[in-house]
């Protein structure tokens, strides 16, 4: 499952691999580490690929650099490709409720009042999905049509109503 930051894709995933009986994992969850530290390279992608070492699994999220374990081992590339205003209109929503309400996301991290203010990507989840918007739709579209995947299936998403019905598939059967 891959696409912007507030497009969906954990929620998604998560409905997905609860569909499907099959494990789900969050690469965020893996890869940040407590106050915001990335986790190690190598350990980064020694978890990943220990993860989808099983028969079946939903991985979300564009890390490149576990993407060649992932998409190996892959068969569908669910690309959740909602249009910016709607993923902008997500996260803004998201993220607000996460500082109000001082949630934990992973390893005791959480969302930043300050981060509002910033304008470095590396600070701002909105300034980061605004800027990284058309980067994900060229890397996908690109990945879709390059030979080297051409073992995966690509479904793209480009409205909540096409995952609501992706899902209702999933679970039907």
């Amino acid at each position: 499952m891959v696409g912007n930051s507030g497009s969906g894709k954990t929620t998604m995933a998560a409905g997905l691999a609860s569909a499907l009986s099959i494990p789900h994992l969050e690469l965020d969850s893996v890869f940040h580490q407590s106050g915001w530290q990335p986790l190690e390279r190598e350990e980064f992608r020694r978890r990943v690929a220990d993860f989808t070492a099983g028969p079946a699994w939903v991985v979300d999220g564009n890390y490149s650099t576990v993407r060649d374990i992932v998409w190996s081992r892959a068969d569908t590339v669910i690309w959740l490709d909602l249009p910016r205003h709607q993923v902008m209109r997500q996260l803004a929503r998201r993220t607000l409720r996460r500082m109000a309400t001082g949630e934990e996301l992973w390893n005791g991290n959480r969302e930043r009042w300050q981060n509002l203010t910033r304008f470095d990507p590396e600070q701002s989840i909105l300034v980061w999905a605004w800027t990284r918007h058309r980067v994900y739709r060229s890397r996908y579209e690109a990945a879709q049509h390059d030979p080297a995947n051409a073992h995966l299936a690509f479904i793209r998403v480009r409205s909540p109503g096409q995952a609501a019905a992706l899902l209702r598939g999933a679970r039907a059967g």
